[in-house]
């Protein structure tokens, strides 16, 4: 106790995760408030399939950009752990490398989507006025697929240089844009549904091309030369693919179960779905603050990693995590006094808002439930310790499943309480791995370690030799 106590104390800790976490939580505040400012455009039109068309379209759309969130996580934790070595060719190889990969991923799944969202509407079996509308929606949406997956590349990278303002200017450009053309589009030309999903899609490209340009400044900090020749070889390749593998399954894993929230959401009628839609919002409201303090949790813990120092890492999880803890509690008692303004804000169809606030104490109880994983998932990000994430993603989902199947006679209150004891099992596998890992003292002997930039240099000289 006498440790953690003087690792809170450490004020210059204090100063560095807030100097990362601040940014970031503005930056991460302003995606749910799109959401937000959507849900309330659209929940004012007059029919409740045109609210639940944007939760569902929105929902398959997210599933496709979430399930690549390796392409930010991964880079995070590379780019960080060459940060804290000071290795400049090594962070512009992860950048090259994210953002070829994004690219790749956004032709592959915009010809895969069309065939996994028919599948995906079967299952949900919607209304026919809605089944018409979440296509247009979803079809529209795809455009700016690949914007949507270079962003998530560009700001892992600039998370683990340390450099939270510029994933501040990229969200900040896509969502303010976003929220100008949603009432533009809208509420101004009328266009609906349809002009919801195009202003999404412009701001996402405008978004993408301000964080190409920062790339520059940032690179500065940082000299070094990229390895062309590193760069075609599989080595060079192999630690970020790995990594991303066991991401990309963790992160299949978790879109899984909010899917399965809409699909179930959907069988009970257009009014559930779109109040879940709206309590979901708040959780996104919450879980974009927290991982404020988890992406810097990310970045300096991989820093320390990086430049193996133990000390940092404590106290850097001792103030994050105290933070983390008094913002949850914030979180929770906001929803629990003021729920019923922040549905009401959203909209007025009487049946939604009626549905949505019997739901609110499921949505307040959720952040002191959740925090810990976000958190924790900070840790495992920052030590490129994919394959741990995975296997405790793997076993939270594969308990709470027979849970929410046998809670399933309890309607929506059985899906919400089996959410519940999903989030809160996903902390407490997460915890039990740490725990083991600080144990055995394995946590700066990572499985996942990216190649020293100038190992690479050199053994391509000694090859040409």
């Amino acid at each position: 106790m006498s440790r953690l106590l003087t690792a809170w104390q450490h004020a210059p800790t204090h100063k560095r995760v807030w100097a990362l976490a601040a940014p970031m939580i503005l930056s991460n505040l302003s995606v749910p408030l799109v959401a937000l400012v959507d849900s309330a455009v659209i929940g004012h039109l007059p029919h409740a399939h045109q609210l639940a068309s944007v939760a569902v379209g929105g929902s398959l759309y997210t599933l496709l950009v979430w399930v690549m969130g390796f392409l930010r996580m991964g880079t995070t934790g590379f780019a960080a752990q060459a940060a804290g070595r000071e290795d400049g060719g090594a962070l512009r190889q992860v950048l090259l490398q994210g953002l070829l990969l994004a690219l790749g991923f956004a032709l592959l799944l915009s010809v895969t989507a069309q065939p996994l969202k028919g599948y995906a509407l079967q299952l949900m079996q919607p209304s026919a006025e809605l089944d018409s509308l979440t296509q247009a929606y979803f079809h529209t949406r795809l455009f700016g697929l690949p914007a949507a997956l270079a962003s998530l590349a560009l700001i892992g990278w600039f998370l683990g240089t340390q450099n939270a303002r510029a994933p501040l200017a990229i969200l900040l450009t896509t969502n303010l844009i976003n929220v100008a053309l949603d009432l533009w589009f809208v509420v101004g030309l009328e266009w609906g549904v349809a002009g919801a999903a195009r202003a999404s899609v412009i701001a996402e490209w405008s978004g993408v091309l301000v964080g190409l340009a920062l790339t520059r400044g940032a690179l500065l900090r940082y000299p070094g030369r990229l390895n062309g020749q590193a760069m075609r070889r599989w080595a060079s390749w192999k630690p970020l693919m790995s990594v991303n593998r066991d991401i990309f399954v963790r992160s299949l894993a978790l879109q899984l179960v909010f899917f399965l929230i809409t699909v179930q959401g959907t069988r009970l009628g257009d009014a559930t779905v779109a109040a879940n839609a709206l309590l979901l919002n708040g959780l996104m409201l919450t879980a974009h603050a927290l991982d404020g303090l988890a992406h810097a949790v990310e970045a300096l813990s991989g820093h320390a990693i990086g430049a193996q120092s133990r000390t940092e890492l404590r106290r850097i999880l001792t103030v994050a995590g105290g933070w983390s803890l008094l913002a949850s509690l914030a979180f929770g008692l906001f929803f629990l006094l003021g729920g019923e303004l922040f549905i009401s804000l959203q909209t007025d169809i009487p049946s939604v808002r009626e549905m949505a606030i019997a739901y609110l104490p499921y949505l307040a109880a959720l952040p002191l439930v959740a925090v810990w994983s976000y958190l924790l998932d900070g840790l495992f990000i920052g030590a490129t310790r994919a394959r741990e994430m995975r296997n405790a993603m793997l076993l939270a989902v594969m308990i709470s499943l027979p849970l929410g199947w046998l809670l399933r006679g309890m309607g929506n209150h059985g899906l919400w309480l089996a959410f519940l004891a999903f989030m809160l099992l996903r902390g407490i596998c997460l915890g039990s791995i740490a725990r083991r890992l600080q144990r055995e003292q394995l946590w700066f002997a990572s499985s996942h370690t990216a190649p020293r930039h100038d190992q690479d240099a050199a053994a391509t000289l000694t090859k040409g030799s």
